[in-house]
């Protein structure tokens, strides 16, 4: 049977689970968004997936895929759940992923916190064999002395996968290849990761972390999709299953079961791609994304409508924004900036301080905030936009979720404001200041770290908590114009869409630029050029439109780190070094302000990004809408609603009906729209207007 032409996208958040489905041949676009399932997310999957059919008319057999990110990755290695690893490593290395950089992230705390490695010391077995930095085989592999080591691991320790990691296997890894064919006849179903396979990048110690993080979600993660799969199977879906991977691609399921650590970002990412979307197709050129969803806000630069990238990631920091406190990874993930501060975010008086904190610890789905009545006892951020009134009580997902504002009332009363000894509407407009001072705080950090002026740039705003602050986000930003698309409370789900079949490889080969070998350079190339077309094809990507670009990490001779640059093609000789040397000389220039031209330049590792055309969804289609909509904003108003804003107090609010506001409408603040999974909450005398692609675009005064 023959899958049909509708597609849908899921984003399994830590609150709650979105959908977008499209169809473009009926065109039509429906939403839909329901609480996560923690203890088995595929559920809330399931459920959702029907409803939308439901609400559409089509069935199972309709559907041509469905596109799918998780949050689960990061937190399996955030919260120490993940499988039970073994590593098989050079003699003499065993320590590596403990010793690290041997450099300190905090240099005066004395009683430093190290990250936790995922494998212990006892569980690192080392296996005689050395290749050289050239790839010449100094001592051969001990094939007895690996066997004896994966039957220690199986039988006595126990491990549910296995990580191999030896020396310089990313320049040469016939050795790991050789041992992970041992293991495999030895035990054909234990997971395995080889480090020249899942990171094939120099540095020891963040490829040989990089395999044990691989190795530490596998097992999790082949469950997960496995049953995923059957489920939807049982279903009568007979479609393409896809993930999104952390740089933004949309990849096929084998791949994700192989390499599931680069689906570390997968659900984040796929904000950053609507972001990107929404750029493009209103052609705002200078972005910054804010997905604020129930446990966490995300911000990333959107530049010409495409997302910042980088091809290292450190998961599970002990301390939240210090550089060296996580488990660095070596994948291509979407550059943002993530922090604790969502609509779930936990609000409390610190009792050695008699202060406020909001975030990072998040109610989640279960038991979720107060005012969802599911048993939370603690205040949290969405409580308290229902006090402040930016949220109706009765319409919160179109109705079909009544919320208690009499419990959050009591909760804040007893809870945060007598400890203050504050009204409570103080009490709420306080986690409210908190929650947008952090997030405006962290998106300051991270675009001056760019060398960006936020000012400069607009705002696009989406998750279910996004549009309630964007307006106070943006003005702590000085930012002048706002972006909030039609359906904004799932718009991650609408990233998964729109975003383009697309892989990243990369192949280490260390050399200075006038001494490469330019056939090893262009077979690397090509290699990785036919392994991503491979990939694509799975994807069910047009093999006439897929294109390959390449990109080196390069640096000047003795320095200590590399920057990306772009190369001119994906096959190279001696006669395109000028142009190399001034792509290196501009992307160092960007960075660090200046050029030392005369210095010699090296390469380390090289890299080719294959990508298909994403596909384009017209947002005025959008199902769940009015029957009518209008260019007059007041027959789209329903009401009044007061609202307390820091400094003004309590002012009455139009309220609007998002689905009926057509293009071409335009009103002023103080003013609330209102959609079904989420609301955007308009300061006084902004302008707001509808704009051909049915997003409301802000000016702020």
């Amino acid at each position: 049977m023959s899958a049909g032409t509708a597609r849908i996208g899921v984003d399994v958040g830590g609150t709650f689970t979105d959908f977008v489905l499209h169809d473009p041949v009926r065109k039509l676009v429906a939403t839909g968004k329901r609480l996560t399932t923690p203890d088995d997310p595929s559920e809330a999957i399931i459920a959702g997936t029907m409803r939308l059919l439901e609400e559409t008319g089509l069935k199972p057999a309709d559907l041509h895929s469905i596109v799918h990110g998780t949050t689960l990755v990061t937190n399996t290695i955030i919260e120490r759940t993940g499988a039970t690893v073994g590593l098989l490593t050079t003699a003499g290395f065993r320590d590596v992923i403990e010793i690290g950089r041997e450099t300190r992230y905090d240099l005066y705390d004395l009683y430093l916190e190290a990250p936790p490695t995922l494998v212990p010391r006892h569980r690192r077995l080392e296996i005689p064999e050395r290749i050289d930095v050239h790839g010449a085989t100094l001592l051969p592999l001990d094939e007895q002395a690996v066997r004896d080591a994966v039957t220690r691991l199986v039988e006595v320790e126990k491990i549910e996968a296995l990580a191999i990691a030896f020396l310089h296997s990313y320049h040469a890894d016939r050795h790991e290849v050789r041992a992970g064919a041992i293991v495999a006849e030895m035990y054909p179903d234990l997971p395995l990761s080889l480090s020249s396979r899942v990171a094939p990048e120099i540095r020891e110690f963040e490829r040989t972390s990089t395999a044990c993080a691989n190795a530490y979600v596998q097992p999790l993660m082949r469950r997960y999709l496995d049953k995923l799969e059957a489920d939807l199977a049982a279903l009568g879906f007979v479609g393409r299953l896809h993930v999104m991977l952390s740089g933004g691609g949309i990849a096929a399921v084998r791949d994700a079961k192989e390499f599931p650590i680069r689906l570390i970002e997968s659900g984040p990412a796929a904000g950053a791609m609507a972001a990107s979307f929404l750029a493009r197709l209103t052609g705002e050129m200078h972005v910054v994304s804010f997905d604020m969803g129930g446990t966490t806000a995300k911000m990333c630069l959107v530049e010409n409508a495409a997302p910042d990238r980088k091809f290292d990631f450190e998961a599970g920091r002990v301390r939240r924004f210090q550089k060296g406190s996580g488990l660095p990874l070596k994948v291509s993930v979407v550059d943002m900036i993530e922090i604790g501060a969502g609509g779930g975010s936990i609000s409390r008086v610190d009792e050695a301080s008699g202060l406020m904190k909001v975030g990072p610890r998040s109610a989640g789905a279960k038991p979720g905030p107060i005012c969802y009545g599911r048993g939370g006892t603690e205040p949290t951020v969405t409580d308290g936009d229902l006090v402040l009134g930016r949220l109706d009580p009765k319409y919160f997902l179109g109705g079909e979720m009544a919320l208690d504002p009499n419990a959050v009332q009591r909760a804040i009363e007893t809870g945060i404001a007598k400890k203050l000894g504050v009204e409570r509407d103080m009490a709420a407009l306080g986690i409210r200041r908190i929650v947008d001072e952090t997030m405006a705080a962290a998106t300051r950090m991270h675009l001056a770290e760019k060398g960006r002026d936020p000012r400069r740039y607009t705002l696009i705003a989406f998750g279910g908590a996004g549009p309630v602050h964007s307006y106070d986000l943006a003005r702590l930003l000085k930012m002048k114009r706002m972006l909030v698309p039609l359906g904004a409370g799932v718009a991650s789900a609408l990233g998964f869409l729109v975003a383009p079949p697309a892989t990243d490889l990369v192949r280490s080969h260390v050399g200075r630029l006038e001494r490469l070998d330019w056939d090893h350079v262009n077979g690397l190339l090509a290699q990785m050029a036919e392994e991503g077309r491979a990939l694509l094809l799975e994807t069910g990507a047009d093999p006439d439109q897929i294109t390959a670009v390449a990109a080196a990490d390069m640096r000047h001779v003795g320095q200590g780190f590399e920057i990306p640059v772009k190369l001119p093609s994906t096959t190279l000789s001696a006669a395109d070094l000028p142009a190399i040397r001034e792509n290196f000389f501009a992307s160092y220039r960007e960075r660090f302000g200046r050029a030392l031209t005369d210095l010699p330049i090296e390469a380390l590792s090289w890299r080719v990004a294959c990508l298909a055309p994403g596909r384009d969804i017209q947002l005025a289609e959008v199902a769940n809408t009015a029957t009518e909509s209008f260019t007059d904003a007041t027959q789209a108003a329903r009401g009044v609603r007061d609202v307390l804003f820091e400094g003004i107090g309590w002012r009455p609010c139009q309220v609007y009906d998002r689905y009926a506001l057509a293009p071409g409408a335009s009103f002023l603040g103080p003013a609330l729209v209102e959609e079904r999974e989420s609301t955007c909450v308009i300061g006084p005398e902004a302008k707001v207007s509808v704009d051909r692609f049915r997003n409301l675009v802000v000016e702020l005064p």
